[in-house]
């Protein structure tokens, strides 16, 4: 096991090394995107010469890097014309720990999105900001005024860690919530790319004074090696000039609190408090994630598995290990196999566990208990605790567009107000003063927004979809433009079988990668091709149980007569206040597929004959009745 020994800046040494070297012709096998990182210069090559010819494109090597940046070059599909092939543009994000925006970088979001974008602004499902539409000749501006404005993109894509979701609670009185939001900042902090790059690229080497200083524990637990996580004189300490295998993706929550889905991260942190409300130190938990590929069964959906727990004053060093554990071990010859979950679905979570625990230097402890979870939305008014409102709003898909958006930058900049991107694409308002509450009601009121969580239809919500078309190059079909009238087909066909008011947790994506997380849906609908979706069903309504493939291909068209039969059937057979999701999961898709292939709907009994069913069928809805 290698300990406080120098690390070269090529490669890792790994904690268990081979008893003898490895022939001198062999050579491991590497994905072509992990060439492009070790000879980038730490991601600055080819981007740097790219960026400042004229053509409307970056190259396929720089396509890869600008991710790390905080962009993707895109193909807006409808705006092609003909004989001049595809209309190139890019998509930046930015990194917004725990979803906080201050009124000085909402205001400059807003205004690059008039200017450079397509003059919307899109939240994401991990609580930070996406403009669409910016052209090659802008991004320097673009990213350049974010860092002036203490915003950043900085690690928002690429093989890194992503950003680091955590709870919109916008209370000032509730402790626990406030160590979520300091330690999302501060882990954001110790994973975030240190070469310098970023500034050579986007501000010509100069580097602006972020809007806090980082932590100085932070700064001593980076440069810390006595076990073996960093690469010693290297430029990026913890990622080395190959980064790590594929995306890592971390939330932070407390015990209870699932608004942030919690178990779909790579490695997930839940603050442990004792009854004063100080922090005591974390459970962990690792290997969750959502991204599969279509008839591809290697890949899959998995949701987190505990670890261990960790005092408070090891958890910078708890998290290294669990990044070092996945740079030296992930797979780095197939990205689609990548991800952490693979390497614990191969190891196991003992042996995840030792190997993290020898980058660690000691043991975890036991995992703490904790309560049930449930999923908050935080939509509304709402107290902050500190004499302060806070008016949670409901954005469609993350999208702020039209009117809500002239509206929502009015009372932003008259009252000074800051804000919080939610996971579930909404924003909320913050800092509202008692007298002002009228006056925003009315201007957001008037610009069709539910200021109360009172008007917007249940479905709604609680669904979520991904931008998909046009302009995502790995759609397959419509997913933020068809969900809401998805949504109101949804609500008829409820109706139509006397559920009017019933609701539960809806998600759409363009393709199977689960930006907009379908896999814990209680209904969720993944592209698959034109017009047609894989239908998963029975994820719960707390986000703690994966969905399951009910229908390979489900046509657009054929929706109300594949759901009315499921939904009568939930309606007749629910036990008390059951979920639609736990439904599913309770009585099983064999029963499920019996029900639908049988069904006859209601009104219509009377005038038809009797109608046979195979004995299959019949013996599993005998035993569903039973």
């Amino acid at each position: 096991r290698a300990r406080g020994g120098r690390r070269g800046s090529r490669a890792a040494a790994r904690v268990a090394m081979p008893s003898a070297a490895p022939p001198a012709h062999w050579e491991a096998k590497r994905s072509k995107v992990e060439h492009i990182k070790e000879k980038s210069d730490f991601l600055r090559h080819p981007l740097m010469g790219d960026l400042v010819t004229e053509d409307p494109n970056v190259s396929e090597q720089s396509v890869q890097l600008i991710k790390f940046h905080g962009s993707y070059m895109q193909d807006n599909r409808e705006l092609r014309q003909p004989g001049k092939g595809k209309f190139y543009q890019f998509m930046m994000r930015t990194r917004q720990p725990a979803g906080l925006v201050s009124n000085q970088l909402y205001l400059t979001m807003d205004d690059l999105s008039e200017q450079f974008g397509n003059k919307t602004l899109r939240l994401t499902t991990r609580q930070a900001y996406q403009l669409h539409g910016v052209l090659k000749a802008d991004l320097k501006t673009v990213f350049s005024t974010i860092v002036k404005n203490m915003g950043s993109t900085l690690g928002a894509c690429g093989d890194v860690n992503r950003n680091i979701t955590a709870p919109p609670a916008p209370f000032t009185n509730r402790p626990e919530y406030q160590h979520c939001r300091d330690y999302a900042e501060k882990i954001a902090d110790l994973l975030a790319p240190q070469s310098g790059a970023y500034y050579d690229v986007w501000l010509d080497g100069e580097k602006f004074m972020s809007h806090q200083i980082e932590d100085p524990k932070v700064t001593a637990d980076r440069a810390f090696n006595q076990f073996g996580t960093n690469f010693e004189g290297s430029p990026e300490p913890i990622y080395g000039t190959q980064y790590l295998p594929r995306k890592f993706k971390i939330g932070i929550t407390v015990p209870g609190d699932n608004h942030i889905d919690l178990f779909t991260n790579d490695l997930a942190l839940v603050v442990m408090c004792d009854d004063a409300g100080e922090l005591q130190g974390f459970n962990l938990l690792v290997g969750g994630g959502l991204g599969r590929s279509h008839r591809n069964s290697d890949t899959f959906a998995a949701m987190a598995e505990p670890l261990g727990y960790v005092p408070k004053d090891d958890i910078f060093h708890a998290v290294k290990a669990v990044v070092a554990t996945q740079r030296d071990y992930g797979r780095r010859d197939d990205r689609k196999q990548a991800r952490l979950k693979y390497l614990l679905h191969d190891w196991g979570i003992d042996k995840f566990r030792t190997v993290t625990e020898q980058y660690l230097g000691k043991r975890f402890e036991e995992f703490k208990p904790l309560p049930p979870w449930q999923h908050t939305d935080y939509l509304g008014w709402g107290e902050q605790g500190d004499g302060k409102l806070y008016c949670g709003l409901f954005i469609q898909n993350g999208r702020i567009k039209g009117e809500p958006k002239k509206a929502l930058r009015t009372v932003i900049e008259r009252y000074e107000l800051s804000a919080i991107i939610t996971a579930e694409q909404n924003l909320i308002l913050t800092g509202v003063d008692p007298a002002w509450k009228h006056d925003v009601a009315a201007t957001l009121s008037a610009a069709g927004m539910d200021v109360d969580g009172t008007q917007t239809d249940a479905i709604d919500a609680r669904s979520m979809a991904c931008p998909a078309l046009p302009l995502c190059g790995l759609a397959m079909t419509e997913a933020e433009r068809e969900l809401p009238n998805i949504n109101k087909r949804l609500r008829a066909v409820l109706t139509k079988v006397g559920l009017a008011d019933e609701s539960f947790v809806v998600r759409m994506t363009g393709c199977p990668n689960g930006c907009a997380r379908p896999y814990t849906a209680e209904v969720g609908f993944v592209g698959d091709g034109p017009q047609s979706y894989q239908l998963w069903l029975g994820g719960s309504p707390n986000h703690t149980r994966l969905a399951e493939p009910f229908m390979e291909k489900l046509k657009n068209k054929d929706l109300e007569a594949t759901l009315e039969p499921l939904f009568y059937f939930f309606k007749t057979r629910r036990q008390g206040q059951e979920s639609f999701g736990d439904f599913c999961a309770r009585v099983g898709f064999d029963v499920l597929r019996a029900y639908l292939k049988a069904y006859v709907p209601p009104p219509s009994l009377a005038l038809l004959p009797r109608v046979g069913i195979d004995e299959e069928a019949f013996e599993a809805l005998k035993a569903a009745a039973e």
